[in-house]
């Protein structure tokens, strides 16, 4: 199974404005900085600047993943997007740390800050671009379960916080509370942490092909095992490779059915969990019920 067209046309999309958004909030966020040497706002400077990578990184990792399975990769490149994740982890780790100690440097050496109405504004713009490419991610990720989409949703999520919490130190630096700005960076750096677990740990489970939730493998044996003729199934295994589910299950049938039969069965076991998950592709085993024994 490979991914369709308009799959390929979303991911691509969703790569591209990404980088796009990033470029634009880089150039205004640096420009606003420089103006007020706000911590807040290089700290959101430090997140786009991070932002542009990732999501450079995103862009060429979606391309490698959309390429078909080959000789050499026969279950495809989808797990190009984990290690995208994995990634993207790292560097908001990074940016998180950074900010952290801009922060601590603030508080002990606090300053006023410059043309904060500058600031206010950029963030304004932050904020609605960055709601666009967030509306944007998530018909992409409803459509294709992209794993680097997702990834990069969940830290643009995070500016959303991130700049809703800039804007909020700014406007009180602006009447007086200058260290609200860095105690308003240090909580953002804590948050962005948090924000690169929870990215790392999905990605991470994909890489060490993590079975799919217990609800969906129990959905799929009782699809399987509704196909008239089937006595049951067992020993199903699953795992995730981009916006690829794998899926091997044995099937349980008479064991007098002809070679012919009992193919058509696990073709019809396999289509009756196709229809269901799109993105799954299925491997099917029939073993008779009388020579082997179903195992949990």
């Amino acid at each position: 199974m490979t991914s369709s067209p308009e799959h390929a046309r979303l991911l691509r999309l969703a790569t591209r404005a990404s980088v796009a958004v990033a470029s634009i909030l880089i150039l205004a966020k640096a420009g606003a900085w420089w103006l007020s040497g706000s911590v807040s706002m290089l700290a959101g400077l430090t997140d786009s600047l991070l932002d542009g990578v990732t999501s450079f990184l995103n862009l060429l990792a979606v391309h490698y993943a959309l390429r078909p399975a080959d000789s050499d990769h026969r279950y495809g490149h989808g797990k190009a997007e984990s290690l995208s994740g994995m990634a993207q982890a790292l560097f908001i780790a990074v940016s998180a740390v950074l900010i952290a100690i801009q922060a601590f440097e603030r508080l002990k050496n606090p300053e006023p800050l410059g043309a904060p109405w500058i600031g206010i504004g950029v963030i304004v713009l932050s904020l609605i671009l960055t709601a666009g490419l967030l509306l944007l991610q998530h018909k992409v990720i409803r459509a294709t379960g992209s794993t680097a989409v997702r990834a990069d949703s969940l830290h643009y999520r995070s500016d959303l916080l991130l700049n809703g919490s800039i804007l909020l130190a700014l406007v009180l630096a602006s009447f007086g509370w200058p260290q609200v700005d860095a105690w308003f960076g240090l909580g953002i750096s804590v948050y962005i942490l948090w924000s690169a677990i929870q990215i790392g740990r999905e990605s991470f489970a994909v890489l060490m092909d993590e079975e799919l939730s217990p609800d969906i493998s129990q959905h799929m044996l009782e699809l399987a095992c509704g196909v008239p003729g089937v006595l049951g199934a067992h020993d199903l295994r699953t795992r995730i490779s981009g916006n690829r589910w794998f899926v091997q299950l044995h099937l349980e049938l008479p064991g007098e059915l002809t070679l012919s039969v009992a193919h058509d069965l696990s073709d019809q076991a396999a289509d009756a969990i196709h229809a269901a998950y799109p993105q799954a592709e299925v491997l099917v085993h029939a073993d008779p019920r009388d020579v082997v024994k179903p195992r949990q």
